[in-house]
């Protein structure tokens, strides 16, 4: 059985996989970006899609289901005025407004333990439309 990390207060676990694909994204920067999403009757919190180094903002927001709720982390790179290159994790609670209430509810309990789990968060955005969470906003967050 593959191991899980139990978050107390909610009962739900998130998959060593999520983890392990977390840290990958974070240390080896082999992804760009990460879809996590919850299984109801398990109550696992599972990879949905990896989004690899060469892959943009757009391709996550793309990635994003219009009818149901996911959480996401994306590595944003830049470079500063004094030309330092930097790197920022975004977690992204999506919520859109087509999304069941039961699955609302369960993605709204479970966010920050989530985080809790994906270590080394440095912002968070909550949309529920891609106009909440525009490549803008995660420029002027991140600088």
């Amino acid at each position: 059985m593959a191991m899980a990390f139990k978050m107390a207060t909610t009962g739900m676990w998130v998959a060593e996989e999520s983890k392990r694909s977390f840290m990958e994204m974070k240390w080896k920067k082999v992804h760009r970006y990460i879809v996590f999403k919850i299984d109801e009757i398990s109550r696992l919190v599972t990879v949905d899609k990896v989004g690899g180094a060469g892959e943009s903002y757009d391709d996550l927001t793309a990635s994003l289901p219009e009818d149901d709720c996911r959480f996401a982390v994306f590595d944003f790179d830049f470079v500063t005025a004094d030309n330092c290159r930097k790197s920022k994790i975004f977690f992204i609670a999506w919520a859109p407004a087509a999304s069941r209430i039961r699955a609302k509810m369960l993605y709204a309990t479970s966010k920050e333990a989530v985080r809790r789990v994906l270590e080394g968060i440095h912002y968070e955005v909550q949309a529920t439309d891609p106009t909440e969470m525009g490549f803008d906003l995660i420029q002027d967050r991140a600088k």
